[in-house]
């Protein structure tokens, strides 16, 4: 059985996730201590609750200790599945956090899947779907990833109530050396439950800000209904993104410039992957066939976390270059 410390690095919930994908894919049984040990309530919550749940039933597993609170987690993986599957957070728990334990074992499986997720669409402290659909999936697919989502709901902190549809068509991933491409800047600015001027004023802010340092924008709008309340904007190009939430009391012209910053700040650094990307992209490298090369602008403690549970699982595949922050992975081949 591989043994995972929990509290590694930036000790959060990226450990568990990953730890659980890559039990699914390899078949190995995997024990996780300490799970979330760095957080201020440590252990399994909601959303870490349904991820596992969800493995569980894509891959037949047996599983101990999965109850809220739980530090500890045996998951012991069978045969790995397709199908249709439900999973409701019942929170505003963040349904992309929930893709990152079942999005890599599901293109190993024989079979399509159709996932329905219900949950937090745009929260805090995950990235909001946008960015999964528009960055993250970019550079999944161009491994060889079958994967679309379609929003259906958006969902906010507190209510959450959103709800996405993921389809996965099995497919045999490829490395790849990723070179820059062009591309033109594009976001997406929303609200839900609030009038139309408040997308429109993020995404004006935004574009001004994009504006002032030669950079042209390509933002739509939405406005919707829905169980709950709350605003946001995600703007990308290629590999890197930005996004922010709205909150009570936040002008929406704050919201909309604080978006345009954070994706002009990873734009304007050399490297090919802003950071996020490049923390999740390394498991589906690490399974491909051949080789995947790409610099990203940062080096995190999420990145030196996911690296650290791909060792255990498939051995050293993972150098890294810390001076030009340069990732090759040699991929397993599963």
């Amino acid at each position: 059985m591989i043994r995972i410390d929990g509290s590694y690095g930036e000790g959060g919930g990226q450990i568990l996730r990953t730890s659980i994908a890559l039990s699914c894919v390899t078949g190995e049984a995997v024990e996780i201590t300490n799970i979330r040990a760095n957080r201020p309530k440590p252990g399994l919550a909601a959303q870490h609750l349904k991820g596992i749940e969800a493995a569980k039933i894509i891959s037949n597993a047996e599983v101990e200790g999965l109850k809220l609170g739980s530090t500890k987690v045996v998951f012991r993986p069978k045969e790995l599945k397709g199908g249709r599957f439900r999973i409701d957070i019942g929170t505003a728990g963040s349904v992309t956090l929930i893709l990152q334990t079942v999005l890599l074992p599901s293109l190993i499986a024989e079979s399509k899947s159709i996932f329905e997720i219900i949950g937090g669409t745009d929260v805090s402290w995950s990235p909001p779907v946008d960015y999964l659909k528009n960055v993250t999936l970019r550079a999944v697919g161009e491994l060889g990833g079958r994967i679309e989502v379609r929003v259906r709901e958006r969902g906010y902190y507190p209510k959450g109530g959103g709800r996405i549809e993921v389809i996965v068509e099995p497919s045999r991933l490829e490395g790849l050396e990723y070179t820059e491409a062009e591309c033109d800047v594009k976001g997406v600015s929303h609200c839900q439950n609030l009038p139309q001027h408040v997308a429109e004023r993020q995404a004006r802010a935004a574009k001004e800000f994009l504006e002032k340092h030669g950079m042209r924008a390509e933002i739509s709008t939405e406005v919707r209904r829905g169980l709950s309340t709350g605003s946001g904007i995600t703007v990308w190009c290629g590999y890197k993104g930005g996004s922010s939430l709205g909150e009570r009391g936040k002008r929406a012209e704050i919201v909309g410039r604080e978006a345009a910053e954070r994706f002009y700040r990873e734009y304007s650094v050399d490297g090919l992957f802003d950071s996020h990307l490049a923390d999740q992209i390394l498991p589906f490298a690490a399974v491909a066939h051949g080789r995947t090369v790409f610099t990203t602008t940062e080096i995190t403690p999420h990145q030196r976390s996911n690296a650290y549970v791909i060792r255990e699982f498939l051995g050293d595949l993972i150098e890294l270059n810390e001076n030009d922050r340069r990732y090759l992975i040699k991929g397993a081949g599963l």
